[in-house]
C-alpha cells in the first residue's frame, strides 16, 4: 500500500431532480466532476456535514432521504491531491431531495454545478463517485458497506 498522509471523515450526497438527472459539481481543487461531497468538521454530525456541504457548494437546501452506504476500502477511497497529499477517506453517502435554494456555484470549491442525465455523465469523474452513484440508483433498502 502506498504512503497515506491522513485519514478523514467525508460525506457525499446524491441528489436527483424531478427528471431523475443527477447533480454533479466540477471541483476546483482537481478539475474533475463528482457528486457533491466534502469533509466532516470537528464537532459536526455526518448529516449536518452533508447539508452544509451541499449548501456551500451548490446553494441548495436539502433534506436527507436515506443512507446509501459507508465507503472505506482503500482501493477506492485513497485519493491523491494535486499537492501530493494522500488521504484515505471514510465516506458516508446519502441520497437527498431539494427543499429550496437556486442552483449556482456558491463557493470557490466549485467551477460548475449542473444536472446530468444518468446515461450521459461526464467522462472526467472522480474515481470513487461512479460506485456511489451506482449504489444510490439501485434503490436498495439496506445501506452498502464497501
Amino acid at each position: 500500500m502506498k504512503h497515506i498522509d491522513d485519514i478523514r471523515a467525508g460525506v457525499a450526497i446524491v441528489i436527483l431532480d424531478e427528471e431523475k438527472r443527477v447533480l454533479l459539481q466540477k471541483r476546483a481543487d482537481v478539475g474533475l466532476w463528482g457528486i457533491p461531497s466534502g469533509h466532516v468538521e470537528v464537532g459536526e454530525t455526518v448529516a449536518d456535514a452533508a447539508i452544509r456541504e451541499v449548501k456551500e457548494e451548490t446553494n441548495l437546501d436539502i433534506r436527507l432521504i436515506k443512507l446509501i452506504g459507508v465507503y472505506s476500502d482503500p482501493s477506492s477511497q485513497v485519493f491523491t491531491y494535486p499537492t501530493g497529499k494522500v488521504v484515505h477517506f471514510i465516506t458516508t453517502c446519502f441520497s437527498a431531495e431539494i427543499k429550496g435554494g437556486e442552483l449556482r456555484c456558491n463557493s470557490s470549491e466549485s467551477l460548475d454545478v449542473q444536472f446530468f442525465k444518468q446515461d450521459v455523465l461526464p467522462q472526467d469523474l472522480l474515481k470513487m463517485h461512479p460506485r456511489w452513484l451506482t449504489d444510490a440508483l439501485e434503490n436498495k433498502e439496506a445501506a452498502f458497506i464497501r
